[in-house]
């Protein structure tokens, strides 16, 4: 007689979705489960937690209990419930596999156990590329813009921090500075801090010979 498939479902509610109950999600995984006679070793939820969060301690125990082998399978309602980003979803998948892991989305039609749900893995790896490369491209567009324009790249120099001293000395307000010199709020206060370090630091006069 074969070993029964153990698997761990998991559902996520988010934290703009208070209304939401993990219960719904959860039912809908029982009966998938039940139809294919796979035993739910381990029923996760996180609840009140972002998808953009990798800190969710319920994702955590997925990962551990995949990577332990302590289950054949991973079954959510939707890719978003436990995935972060394309990228996330890809690396992860790609474990699964590895790992021998059995990984089904319900509501998406994803079944990787099957060869459409791999080939259909293998096209959001493409997608996830593309992403990487529109990104990268759009980074080196702005930092083109800004140059053109004359905005001053990567940390601000000595001589930058000298010129927002000298300004405020003369009387120029900081959202003044700021304007003038295209820095940021931070850069003003950290210039202004470090004069005020050192005129804390002068010695003072001891006070003159005798009158």
């Amino acid at each position: 007689m074969s070993k029964p498939v153990t698997v761990a479902i998991y559902a996520r509610v988010s934290t703009s979705h208070h209304d939401q109950k993990p219960e719904v999600q959860i039912n809908e995984l029982r009966r998938f489960c039940d139809a294919r006679s796979w035993v739910i070793g381990y029923e996760l939820v996180d609840h009140g937690y972002s998808g953009a969060s990798d800190n969710r301690p319920e994702l955590k125990k997925l990962l551990s209990l995949a990577r332990s082998r302590e289950i054949d399978g991973v079954v959510v309602v939707r890719l978003d419930r436990l995935f972060r980003s394309l990228k996330h979803l890809v690396t992860s998948l790609d474990e699964f596999q590895a790992l021998g892991i059995t990984f089904v989305a319900t509501r998406d039609n994803i079944d990787y156990s099957t060869p459409q749900g791999r080939m259909f893995v293998q096209i959001l790896g493409s997608l996830a590329e593309f992403e990487k490369s529109l990104l990268r491209e759009r980074t080196l567009a702005g930092l083109e813009h800004a140059r053109a324009v004359g905005k001053k790249l990567g940390r601000p120099k000595a001589n930058d921090y000298e010129e927002i001293i000298r300004l405020r000395e003369k009387g120029l307000s900081y959202g003044a500075i700021q304007r003038k010199l295209g820095a940021s709020k931070g850069t003003v206060c950290r210039a202004l801090k470090t004069l005020s370090t050192v005129r804390s630091k002068k010695p003072m006069n001891s006070g003159g010979g005798n009158g």
